[in-house]
């Protein structure tokens, strides 16, 4: 049984930063840059490790367990791994200027100054074209704008985030929730025990059940499906309230592209594009039904651009 959590062959997503042996003979490593002190989103440096930001959030309850899962009826692409990364039209891609003029009371909280509306009128649209909600499209297109200005070596796009995405939570409409304008879902989402039973690792509790209300075993949290310790080390806060909290859609979409964008990865780049999926959860039948969302989502809102 493959509940939310847990990877078509039972991992943790987000669990791990390795590429799987199946396509490790393709696989390139980047260097990465300096980091940029003006970025999109806010950006605090957290001891060693460079967190962008680690605060807290409010200790939910465990959710039982569920038959529910979001990426049952998504078909595998055809599609042999490293062998090429989604297309991409920059005519879809996410762009600020095109939408409302600059509000200077507006910030992300790190001092870069966005309408809060920014994206508005560019999710509107392709939410009519793909299906993806508009709330979390603002949120993948936020999470590309921070890594052009933070990693631009990247190229991580919003259709790459929004395949994960309704992958892991449906965009955040996991087991009947639904996502509201704050960016949170109903009800937290908060996948099964990570307890070994068959299909699924074990990982003892990291947080002390902080973020997924459970003491003993680690379990998945928020709408991109983070286990704690992987959030804890990644943790950013996307909406710039303070706070990084795997709930909140901006954070975990934010979170999500520096996760993949690990270790100077090039997104738009076959071998960077599999080594970053296959890191967030180590199944090729997930990485190809990833590559079909993003590559028919970007075609879709290529199209309504015609």
């Amino acid at each position: 049984m493959r509940t939310a959590g847990t990877g078509d062959d039972g991992q943790s997503r987000g669990g791990t930063d390795s590429a799987p042996r199946a396509v490790a003979g393709l696989l390139t490593t980047f260097r990465p840059v300096a980091a940029r002190l003006a970025i999109v989103v806010l950006v605090l440096a957290v001891g060693a490790g460079g967190i962008w930001l680690v605060a807290g959030a409010a200790t939910p309850q465990a959710s039982p367990t569920t038959t529910d899962v979001p990426a049952r009826d998504i078909e595998p692409a055809h599609v042999t791994p490293g062998s090429e990364a989604p297309g991409e039209d920059p005519s879809a891609a996410p762009d600020p200027g095109g939408d409302t003029p600059p509000d200077p009371g507006a910030s992300t909280g790190g001092g870069a100054q966005r309408p809060p509306g920014s994206l508005d009128a560019w999710a509107e649209r392709t939410a009519t074209a793909t299906g993806v909600p508009a709330r979390a499209l603002r949120a993948y297109g936020h999470a590309e704008l921070a890594m052009r200005e933070h990693r631009p070596e990247c190229r991580v796009s919003w259709a790459t985030l929004a395949g994960i995405g309704r992958v892991e939570s449906d965009h955040g409409r996991y087991g009947g929730v639904t996502l509201q304008q704050d960016g949170r879902p109903s009800s937290p989402i908060i996948g099964v025990p990570l307890n070994g039973s068959p299909g699924v690792r074990s990982i003892t509790d990291t947080d002390g059940g902080r973020l997924d209300g459970d003491p003993r075993h680690d379990r998945a949290v928020g709408p991109m499906q983070f286990i704690p310790s992987t959030w804890m080390r990644y943790a950013s806060d996307g909406n710039g309230d303070g706070q990084a909290d795997p709930q909140q859609i901006d954070d975990a979409a934010v979170t999500a592209a520096r996760y993949l964008c690990a270790g100077g990865r090039d997104m738009a780049g076959a071998d960077g594009w599999w080594a970053g999926i296959m890191s967030y959860n180590n199944s090729v039948e997930y990485a190809q039904k990833v590559f079909g969302l993003a590559d028919g989502y970007a075609a879709q809102a290529a199209g309504a651009r015609d």
